[in-house]
């Protein structure tokens, strides 16, 4: 982490650039924390580069935008060749994958919503598994954009309202990440549910019916 700090510090006029080449990297299944980069980023942009506030951010969204479409396009015209392999099969655990079409098979749209607030390791496992499942382009990347626009926009805040002080949120991360992915799944089990009690009442609505 100190790394990353003083990699980005240290090319502040040129951070947009550096933080977008970095969030790419994320969506080679590297080591590289999208969280970080995007609070670090809005960091510099708040307390040495107010100037490029804007253009900061733009890199940053583009990075981890473009990062998403790597594990899609994978997923998409090489993904059953490449799970073959040794250094794929790694990445992409099969029992992983298969969780995950499990989860596309019922709830693809709300899967890839909803994936975009989880680490980068499961989230990369699941937008390869988009392009594996064939999900269409255009309906991944509308669903992906919104998402981000959400996330990014969050983490950007807390970075640049930190500021100097950005340090402060890193015990709190993957606190903050329970907490999303808490609400994120009472919100699908109340949708799940909701949809089923709907179910029912209809199928009772319609024995009622035919008995009349």
């Amino acid at each position: 982490m100190d790394q990353l700090i003083q990699v980005l510090y240290q090319a502040a006029p040129y951070v947009h650039f550096v933080s977008f080449g970095l969030l790419l990297l994320a969506g080679l299944s590297l080591p590289v924390s999208e969280d970080l980069v995007i609070i670090i980023s809005a960091s510099i942009a708040a307390t040495v580069m107010p100037e490029n506030t804007v253009i900061i951010f733009i890199g940053c969204f583009f990075g981890a935008f473009l990062s998403d479409w790597i594990p899609y396009l994978i997923g998409r015209f090489g993904g059953p060749r490449l799970l073959k392999t040794p250094f794929f099969a790694g990445i992409f655990k099969r029992e992983k994958i298969d969780l995950i079409e499990t989860y596309f098979r019922k709830y693809q749209v709300k899967t890839i919503f909803f994936g975009r607030f989880i680490p980068f390791g499961v989230r990369n496992a699941l937008f390869f598994t988009a392009g594996l499942s064939g999900v269409r382009f255009h309906k991944f990347l509308m669903i992906d954009l919104c998402a981000l626009a959400l996330t990014s926009t969050i983490q950007f805040s807390i970075g640049y309202t930190l500021g100097d002080n950005f340090r402060d949120i890193f015990p709190y991360l993957n606190r903050y990440k329970l907490i999303i992915i808490s609400l994120l799944t009472a919100f699908i089990l109340f949708w799940v549910v909701k949809n089923r009690i709907a179910v029912a009442d209809q199928k009772k609505k319609g024995i009622y019916e035919s008995k009349i």
